[in-house]
């Protein structure tokens, strides 16, 4: 009976799973993506010699990290439809409920979570580049973006790895929150048929085993991106 359960078409839940599966990869990679761009954006800030620019970015990076993930999806959630509203009422005259789709607000508040822990990650790692590499590039004349593309974002990059692939695992686990508003991602799709076929049990693991195969597989692809990354460089 359980098989049949979980058997793909209309008599399993199996298909439901398995795009459920997809959505959450889908939400979790353009999260991280958003993150990152955040992230390199807010980096640069933190190391800029411009203090207002500093102080933005400490506040981000502090408050996002500092209040539940759970808080700023209902934040964004519902602050974003007061926003619109207040803009379409403001400019157009419309009062009509309005709010952005779902995986949009998804994505976003799941992408500035991870901004806010890749920011630090990339900090720290432009920090660790050695000063004098960037010294001697200066030295022989090499110009600024030269320097940048060929001598720090290289070893930047090679140190961002390791917390970076820590960061996009708390991305795929952060997923989960946002069946709050409604997205069906994968625990979603486990609560539906956890409330329909009266099976919690076998839905939740269902859930978990899914979350662990992609948990799995993205521990073996950052350690072959590392290993990549630190071909060609000699240990001490």
């Amino acid at each position: 009976m359980d098989a049949t359960i979980l058997s793909w078409g209309d008599s399993g839940w199996g298909d439901e799973f398995f795009f459920a599966t997809l959505m959450t990869l889908a939400v979790a990679s353009c999260s991280f993506l958003l993150g990152l761009v955040i992230a390199i954006a807010a980096a640069a800030m933190k190391l800029s010699k411009r203090r207002s620019l500093t102080f933005f970015a400490n506040v981000y990076t502090t408050v996002v990290r500092g209040i539940p993930e759970l808080l700023v999806i209902y934040l964004i959630f519902y602050g974003s439809s007061v926003l619109l509203m207040s803009i379409a009422n403001s400019f157009f005259g419309i009062d009509d409920y309005i709010e952005l789709p779902v995986f949009v607000m998804g994505v976003i508040c799941i992408g500035l979570s991870s901004g806010a822990y890749s920011t630090e990650v990339i900090r720290g790692a432009v920090q660790a580049v050695p000063v004098g590499t960037i010294e001697a590039a200066k030295a022989i004349g090499m110009p600024t973006f030269s320097r940048f593309r060929r001598i720090l974002a290289p070893q930047a990059i090679r140190f961002a790895l390791p917390g970076l692939g820590n960061v996009w695992q708390l991305t795929l686990k952060e997923t989960s929150l946002i069946s709050v508003i409604g997205l069906t991602e994968i625990v979603r799709i486990a609560q539906m048929g956890a409330g329909s076929e009266k099976k919690p049990f076998l839905f939740f693991i269902t859930g978990l085993i899914l979350f662990l195969v992609l948990a799995s597989l993205s521990d073996k692809g950052y350690k072959f991106l590392e290993a990549k990354a630190e071909k060609g460089v000699r240990v001490n």
